[in-house]
């Protein structure tokens, strides 16, 4: 898309010193940035957050590999197209879209949140375009968890979740501090990034549908679960934050290392929800690490 498209919203240039890429999506438009040379590694977010949630592991990795991350349309610096459910069946076929655009192939997929089932429902269908993978406090099968069925209930129904989100905007304003472990890393600047791009109650829907699928789409959640055996070859660095309430206990990640058999695993206790602010030098290791394994000898 033209060069003069302008941002919706502004974000310091020194935590985020990258350059936009515009992609129309019919007629609607995805955000990414696209950022140095070398092995691709494609960056997927979760709910609220949008491409700013990588910004350091970008500017750590940018002179060694290739690093993509867009933003879902409805999220950050994306425009959703009209008649968008904004459901993750949609989003991964946007992001689908974007790997075909760009025409990507042997990369490396990095999921956490919601980036796990949107992008594992990629991963399980083309596999054969995969170099290896980094997980982390995620999910790809139905709630089984009552901690994570409660928080689909309270945070995704109706009236009190959908109040919560468009008229407070709180999973931008409490539930992303309060997922970071190491809250000197809240700044005001931080918290500016990732309530921005909702400055309205009809923005923020994007915010309250994403919880409520965590039981609506059970059943396309249980399809990407069939199929996730095809990934038991598939090199796999699983990080967790450990100190993680909203339904990710240590169970989940023994599940990732029960279908991802090639994992190396690295629980993290000085990280929670938001691995990539908590501990954005592991998650760097953690991609330089699958693309040591994978090199070629």
């Amino acid at each position: 898309m033209k060069a003069e498209m302008k941002r919706p919203f502004e974000v310091d240039s020194s935590e985020y010193p990258f350059e936009d890429h515009w992609l129309p999506y019919r007629d609607g438009y995805v955000h990414y940035i696209d950022e140095g040379q070398g092995p691709t590694v494609l960056l997927l977010h979760g709910n609220p957050t949008w491409s700013y949630l990588y910004r350091n592991v970008i500017k750590e990795l940018r002179g060694d590999c290739r690093l993509i991350a867009l933003d879902y349309p409805g999220f950050g610096m994306s425009k959703a197209p009209s008649r968008f459910g904004f459901t993750p069946q949609e989003q991964s076929d946007a992001v689908v879209n974007l790997i075909r655009y760009l025409d990507l192939k042997n990369f490396v997929l990095v999921v956490q949140d919601w980036g796990g089932p949107i992008g594992l429902n990629y991963a399980v269908r083309y596999r054969e375009n995969l170099r290896g993978i980094v997980v982390m406090n995620t999910w790809a099968w139905p709630a089984t968890l009552l901690p994570m069925k409660i928080f689909s209930l309270a945070m995704g129904g109706w009236p009190l979740g959908y109040w919560l989100q468009t008229q407070r905007n709180f999973f931008a304003k409490v539930i992303i501090p309060n997922g970071i472990y190491h809250s000197e890393k809240v700044t005001d600047s931080l918290r500016k990034a990732y309530t921005a791009p909702f400055p309205t109650p009809e923005s923020r829907k994007p915010t309250w549908i994403f919880p409520g699928q965590i039981r609506k789409a059970r059943t396309w959640l249980a399809e990407i679960e069939s199929k996730l055996p095809v990934l038991s070859d598939l090199p796999a660095q699983i990080l967790w934050g450990t100190k993680d309430s909203a339904g990710f206990p240590l169970e989940e990640m023994a599940k990732w290392q029960s279908y991802l058999q090639m994992n190396v695993t690295e629980p993290l206790s000085d990280a929670s929800h938001y691995v990539q602010e908590d501990r954005p030098d592991r998650v760097a290791a953690a991609i330089r690490r699958v693309l040591e394994r994978t090199s070629k000898k």
